[in-house]
């Protein structure tokens, strides 16, 4: 063969011609091209292999010459090269680019060379065909596609006619090769090899849940295509084919086959008589991480929580994906030297086995070792990419298993690899910036990271030898990512422990080391003696968080087993750096276990009451049933003929609200009734007055007083019940009823606390009694809620969550993946399988966390329905009718939805669109419904399926995805089951999997309420010192026992950090509680201790808080920061930099818009703050004046969020300045009030603010004053404002359509028209009331409004010095109108605020005392600003004219003082 192969490439060189020749092997390249020279030199023919030596041979040369490839360079003079994927790459890039350059007459290559480069020559000639397959362990035949791969090589297309190929094979074969050259041979798949993988990857993607499903996938493989046209080639039988055309039962066997095997390695969970297939941990690791299906079946064998690193190594090295390395005869050698001299661990299997060369090619890539033969140093590259993949899958496992040793081992193998460091090595071995013989001193001298962070620079320069290397090992020391962390833990239950963990970063970030984004880890909760981890999790460090020092909040459960065990770590190890890891203890010694719950109610079986035992017509009416439910007869008599407190807890569904209705009608003759977010107030507004409450901070009286129900919620009825004392409304309350009384437990609980706790105190001080009804979930702690409620045995009905009127069939999912929004596309599948396994034709509500959610969700479900023989199935409706009503949507994704059947629901929907979706979801005509979980608790919609996608939702001041309440995912479960239609209700809840267990046991168990007041006391304590009741710490103790709070204080110490509950622990504890709370308030300069160290006295800026319902620290940062002269800009900075905005959401990305946004806003915020809740507000603000467009729907709700706060915030700004008489910024609140009002700028022309006017329409208004004067009538000057306006169009309508009709439509103008004329014109008259000299009497002297000459003497007021004198400033409204308008405010001129006050319309009258001591004559200006227009403020100067005092004026005004002070008796 030899001998032919020179004489086919010597007859081409002749012919001036380059030749490839391709061999099969790496060491054939080498040894056929040696033997071809060997050849050509004993005929003498080297020189026809000679090239011609061109200007850049020399170059060349002396390229090749530095090669490290001794063969290479031996054989560049005779012109020959050789090419394999051995060598490396910079040797195959130069005998490539020498073959093209002409210096090489032959290239001795493998076939990769005809696959990988694309590098022609004229001649190509194949020597031999056999080729070793490794799998098999014998020689096979060459393929035809690498054959006509080859030949495809022959002939280059600039410079030759054409090519010449040629194969060297053995006689036998040579007629095999002439018919596969000569007739066309079709290309056959090989993907039934792969099947088992590719098979678990589909399963594991959620897109094949069953046996049918895999089928039909099959169907768009190739592998499809060819059975169907060569059935043979695949072991189909002819006769089988016929039979079953679309092979269906054939590929119904392949899938089975493969299933089975796929179960037996525990990579799916396979049941065959229902054909359902459910991914595994196992499976979802090995689809993620690209590991074989034999690969998992070796893991399965040999691996288990007790090896060692040398044992895994080992397992690793016996991957399938490593089965094709081979040991071949002349690495052996070098392989012994690098088992001596690099491995640090036993290589089992030695150097003779596959498996032993990995372990110890993997051993002398972690050690950094030189490798000199070619084909090792592809194998070590080979073998370092893949084997870190399959330590991580590795890891996974363990993690998955709970094995803590294992996982903990693992994952610093990942390190060791990655890093290719020992895990013994420095850690400071990391960073390429320090020299190697400094880092080998460290560890000599066994300076470990803690030391050398205590040791100073020049102690370590001086250490090391290096006097200059101490600042750069210190920086080095402290770029190491390292935290510390603190835990407290809570016993929820006896059984279940709430760990809080704040992990702050200890270490200084830099770029270059740590990236720009952020330092992962893993953090896992371990018990030492079971070997068991009970909760691990993925967080990351943000660069943001470590560059500020901020500590960020890990919350999660672990369950706790009787009897206690002594101790659990906290585990938390960086994801990339070795030694870098932090270990926290949770110590069980003081550890207080709640009390055991008492057993729930009984549900008894009673005889269903007819709605006639309410024994009136009137009521009766009410409702469409005719009989109670068992729960409601049950406790009919407690609430319809007995006065006690009640509480009830039953599952959401089982008729609470009904109950609730009973109790109202107990009263209802005769007194008012106070409820708490009712959904039924327009049924009862046929019966009685009902009033809601709204935002507002005092809202209008005269409806509250002749209501027979008020419907509010937990912090309005806070703000207005404060100032009881002087509201009789508040104290007439009947009867309250708290409806979702176990959110105690949640963010608003406190003001629930807070309000019950208020209504039995004023109960105790009205001595009138004020009955409680609490309607909640079923409860496990109810027995000390009733006890906070004084209720005693009768009135407690605690049933089980398996009391409802329609059972309830709860699945739990859990669904792997660290990151939220892949998970939740992965649960897209599940979605719409349960709709089709529980609810194909009943209606279904689908739970997400979020907008966003909604759209993605219904999306995903379109296309899943889209594969379906009906993708209308959903949609029950005519879809004409349906297609009208599409026409009146608004959201462009809800027109598509709708269409399918979906509805979508959510607060950014325009309002009409949410109720044309509710009534069609109601109605029946569509099936499906995905909302928002804010409509679990808004409205009440009941659904055969309830599908909750997700329990978390991402809370943006934490800015992470946090868990739901377990109330709201019980609220969500609850609105499964419809009373009047099912018999039965089902739902599905999707859950991370790591939380399974957490839910599994409470949605089945009921959940302990335990109070969160003490996060919010120090607000709520100020209340009450504002009101009155409060007046020392001893009052604030007692306040204190008042509250839900004190009673679980009791019975769950350890929950709120108590040690034992001793009298004296207890009373020292909260004696603590209420001097810190006090302390905060007294920083904040609410309220002040006097010096008795006891009494409390309330400050002025303690009632502004209170009043106006805001957190101590706004008022806080009020007092500091607000200054006399403050312009807008500053003031608006200040406002959005409320406490009360710290929770407003920064979702994902929205730093990104919040950058967009801001640049397109006139005032600059913080470009290091985009992703601040407070500058979110300011720009948000900034948008709403602009009224610029917003970048997204959330946006705009956003923006409602912030407004509905900014008033009364405001309101408090502004009492903050008058009370320190500062004019100047008190004008430019009243200001902001006014733009916040009119969403415009105050340097916008206020005729903006009239409907339809845009900038560009202002024209009309200031070319008027020609056609004024022309036309006659009122004002004739140009219009810039409103006041012009008004005055020019004098009242008439005529005057105002003339003006705009060019640019406005007429229903437009009438619209515009309707503002303008209900505008507020305020007629001023000011009188000074007091005694002169020569008056016998007080008397009354008016002062001209407009003043045009000061130098007149009768525009000047004389006041006699030390005097008292009244100034009346009397307001009357001109034209009719309802709003309410001004705000009367006066000023001296030294710039302070003497008076201010609040008016609505009508004659009102303002009086103020002027006094003054120096004779002078002064200005006083009265400014009438408006709190909702602007451009419509007034002022008038006030001329007074200071003379010497009159005894005579004295002595009268004293008189008349004490005639005053009598009169009363």
């Amino acid at each position: 063969m030899e001998e032919v192969c020179y004489e086919k490439v010597l007859k081409q060189i002749r012919g001036g011609h380059q030749v490839m020749v391709f061999v099969h092997a790496r060491n054939s390249t080498v040894r056929t091209a040696m033997s071809l020279i060997e050849m050509a030199k004993n005929r003498g023919e080297l020189s026809f292999f000679q090239v011609d030596q061109g200007p850049d041979y020399g170059q060349c040369e002396k390229q090749v010459q530095r090669s490290r490839n001794k063969q290479v360079r031996e054989m560049f003079p005779d012109s020959f090269g050789i090419h394999h994927a051995g060598m490396l790459r910079q040797d195959r890039t130069l005998m490539e680019n020498m073959f093209s350059r002409g210096y090489l007459k032959v290239l001795v290559c493998t076939a990769t060379l005809a696959w990988g480069v694309n590098l022609p020559a004229h001649a190509v000639i194949i020597k031999g065909t056999n080729i070793y397959d490794a799998k098999r362990g014998a020689l096979v035949d060459l393929g035809i596609l690498d054959v006509m791969q080859i030949f495809g090589r022959a002939g280059r297309p600039q410079f030759d006619k054409y090519g010449e190929g040629t194969i060297i094979t053995t006689h036998d074969k040579l007629s095999h090769y002439l018919t596969l050259l000569t007739q066309q041979n079709p290309i056959e798949s090989q993907f039934q090899q792969s099947l088992a993988d590719n098979l678990n990857a589909e399963i594991a993607l959620g897109t094949v849940t069953n046996v049918d499903e895999a089928v039909q996938w099959l169907s768009y493989t190739y592998l499809y295509v060819r059975m169907t046209a060569n059935p043979l080639a695949y072991g189909i039988s002819h006769k089988a084919y016929q039979m079953d055309p679309q092979l269906e039962l054939y590929r119904k066997e392949l899938v089975v086959e493969s299933g089975r095997k796929l179960d037996k390695a525990r990579m799916i969970r396979f049941d065959e008589r229902t054909g359902y297939f459910a991914s595994t941990d196992l499976g979802r690791t090995a689809s993620h991480f690209y590991i074989k299906y034999n690969t998992i079946e070796t893991f399965n064998e040999l691996f288990n929580a007790q090896k060692t690193e040398a044992d895994i190594l080992s397992i690793v090295s016996k991957a399938e994906e490593f089965e094709q390395v081979k040991v071949r005869d002349e690495e052996l050698e070098e392989l012994e030297k690098l088992l001596c001299n690099f491995c640090e661990l036993p290589a089992t299997g030695g150097v003779e086995n596959g498996y032993g060369k990995i372990n110890i090619l993997l051993q002398t890539y972690i050690g950094r070792g030189e490798v000199d033969s070619f084909s090792l140093i592809s194998d070590l590259s080979y073998v370092a990419q893949n084997a870190a993949r399959i330590v991580r899958a590795l890891f996974e496992i363990a993690l998955r298993k709970r094995w803590p040793a294992m996982t903990y081992r693992l994952l610093n193998l990942c390190k060791v690899i990655d890093k290719r460091l020992w895990g013994w090595a420095h850690p400071l071995r990391q960073f390429s910036a320090l020299p190697p013989s400094v880092l080998s001193r460290m560890e000599e001298r066994n300076l470990t990271v803690d030391k050398l962070k205590d040791m100073g620079k020049d102690e370590i320069g001086h250490m090391l030898h290096h006097v200059n290397i101490g600042l750069k090992v210190k920086q080095c020391v402290h770029q190491i990512p390292a935290i510390l962390m603190e835990s407290s833990i809570q016993p929820i239950t006896r059984t279940v422990l709430r760990v809080r963990l704040s992990i702050t970063p200890d270490f200084r970030w830099n770029d270059q080391v740590h990236g720009s984004v952020g330092e992962p880890w893993w953090l896992w909760v371990e018990d030492p003696i079971n070997d068991h981890i009970y909760h691990s999790e993925y967080f990351l460090l943000h660069k943001k968080q470590v560059v500020s020092g901020e500590s960020q909040q890990v919350v999660f459960t672990i369950p706790i087993f009787e009897p206690m065990p002594s101790q659990y770590y906290i585990r938390a190890v960086s994801d990339r750096w070795l030694g870098s890891e932090a270990v926290c203890i949770i110590n069980f010694q003081h550890l207080i276990l709640p009390e055991r719950h008492p057993p729930h109610t009984e549900l008894l079986d009673l005889q269903p009451l007819p709605v006639t035992a309410l024994g009136n017509r009137e009521y009766e009416s009410l409702y469409k049933f005719t009989h109670f439910n068992p729960i409601q007869t049950q406790i009919f008599h407690t609430l319809y003929h007995t006065d006690t407190n009640v509480l009830l807890g039953a599952p959401t569904g089982s008729g609470k609200t009904i109950a609730a209705e009973m109790a109202i009608f107990r009263v209802f003759n005769k007194f008012l009734v106070l409820m708490r977010w009712f959904n039924r107030r327009e049924t009862w507004e046929k019966v009685r007055v009902v009033v809601e409450l709204t935002g507002d901070v005092t809202p209008d009286m005269r409806a509250i007083a002749q209501a027979d129900l008020i419907v509010t919620t937990p912090e309005k009825w806070d703000g207005v019940s404060r100032s009881w004392q002087n509201r009789s409304y508040v104290q007439n309350v009947a009867i309250l009823i708290i409806d979702e009384i176990h959110l105690l437990g949640e963010d608003r609980g406190p003001v629930l606390e807070v309000i019950v706790s208020r209504t039995n105190f004023i109960s105790s001080h009205t001595s009138k009694q004020v009955r409680v009804v609490g309607l909640s979930t079923a409860l496990a702690n109810a027995r000390d809620l009733a006890d906070w409620l004084g209720i005693g045995q009768v009135g407690l009905f605690n049933f089980r969550p398996s009391v409802r009127p329609v059972p309830l069939e709860v699945h739990i999912q859990g669904f792997p993946g660290q990151h939220y929004c892949p998970r939740m596309a992965s649960m897209n599948k599940p979605v719409f399988q349960a709709i089709r396994t529980h609810s194909p034709a009943k209606p279904v509500l689908i739970f997400v966390s979020s907008r966003r959610q909604t759209r993605l969700t219904a999306l995903d479900l379109i296309a899943f329905l889209a594969t379906e023989d009906d993708p209308k199935q959903w949609l029950h409706q005519d879809e004409r009718e349906m297609n009208d009503i599409i026409g009146t949507i608004r959201e462009s994704n809800l027109k598509l939805t709708l269409a399918f059947g979906i509805g979508m629901h959510h607060a950014g929907l325009h309002e009409r669109d949410r109720k044309t979706v509710e009534e069609l979801f109601v109605n029946c005509k569509i099936q499906v419904l995905i909302a928002t979980s804010t409509l679990a608790w808004g409205v009440n919609f009941p659904a055969h399926l309830v599908i909750v996608k997700g329990t978390e939702y991402y809370d943006g001041k934490t800015r992470r995805y946090v868990d739901y309440p377990i109330t709201d995912v019980l609220q969500m479960m609850g609105r499964a089951g419809r009373p009047q239609f099912d018999d039965q209700g089902k739902a599905v809840i999707l859950v991370h999997d790591i939380k399974k267990d957490f839910y599994k046991k409470f949605l089945y168990e009921p959940f302990p309420v335990e109070s969160s007041l003490l996060s919010v006391l120090s607000d709520h304590l100020n209340a009450e010192i504002a009101a009155g009741t409060v007046t020392s710490k001893q009052d604030a103790m007692d306040y204190i026992t008042w509250t839900y709070f004190f009673r679980r204080l009791v019975m769950n110490p350890s929950y709120y950090n108590l040690d034992d509950i001793t009298h004296e622990t207890i009373n020292r504890y909260l004696s603590n509680l209420v001097e810190r709370s006090l302390r905060d308030l007294e920083c904040s300069y609410c309220m002040e201790i006097q010096e008795d160290e006891q009494t409390i006295e309330p400050l002025t800026y303690g009632r502004i808080s209170s009043y106006y319902y805001l957190k101590h620290q706004t008022i806080r940062m009020f007092k500091e920061r607000l200054k006399p002269e403050l312009p807008i800009q500053e003031l608006l900075a200040i406002l959005s930099e409320a406490e009360e905005y710290a929770e407003l959401p920064v979702r994902h990305n929205e730093d990104q818009l919040n950058s967009e946004l801001a640049q397109r806003l006139p005032l600059q915020v913080n470009p290091h703050s985009y992703d601040s809740a407070h500058t979110k507000t300011h720009l948000l603000m900034q948008a709403h004046f602009s009224r610029a467009q917003l970048p997204c729907s959330d946006y705009g709700t956003d923006t409602k969020t912030v407004l509905d706060n900014t008033i009364r915030i405001c309101q408090a700004m502004l009492d903050v300045v008058a009370n320190e008489g500062w004019l100047v910024s008190a004008l430019s609140i009243c200001n902001l009030v006014q733009m916040i009002i009119q969403a415009r700028w105050l340097h916008d022309s206020s005729l903006l603010t009239l409907p339809h006017i845009q900038k560009q329409d202002l024209y009309v208004f200031r070319r008027w004053s020609a056609k004024g004067a022309r036309g006659g009538g009122g004002y004739r000057g140009p219009i810039e404002g409103l006041p012009e306006l008004m005055a020019a169009c004098d009242g008439k309508e005529d005057n105002f359509t003339s003006m705009v009709k060019e640019v406005l439509q007429p229903n437009q103008i009438s619209q515009a028209w309707a503002f303008l004329s209900h505008l507020p014109v305020v007629e001023v008259r000011m009188s000074v009331k007091g005694w002169w000299e020569g008056c016998e009497e007080q008397t009354e002297r008016v002062i001209p409004a407009n003043v045009t000459n000061i130098r007149d003497e009768s525009s000047w007021l004389p006041l006699h010095a030390d005097q008292e004198y009244v100034l009346q400033v009397s307001l009357r409204r001109l034209n009719a109108g309802q709003q309410r308008v001004k705000e009367a405010g006066q000023q001296g001129t030294d710039g302070e605020v003497r008076a201010a006050c609040c008016y609505s319309d009508g004659v009102f009258v303002v009086s103020t005392v002027l006094t003054s001591e120096s004779f002078s004559r002064c200005i006083y200006t009265l400014y009438l600003m408006s709190d909702s227009y602007l451009g419509l403020d007034q002022q008038y100067d006030i001329h007074l004219n200071i003379i010497p005092a009159s005894i005579a004026a004295q002595v009268n005004s004293e008189i008349s003082d004490n005639a005053g002070k009598k009169a009363p008796k």
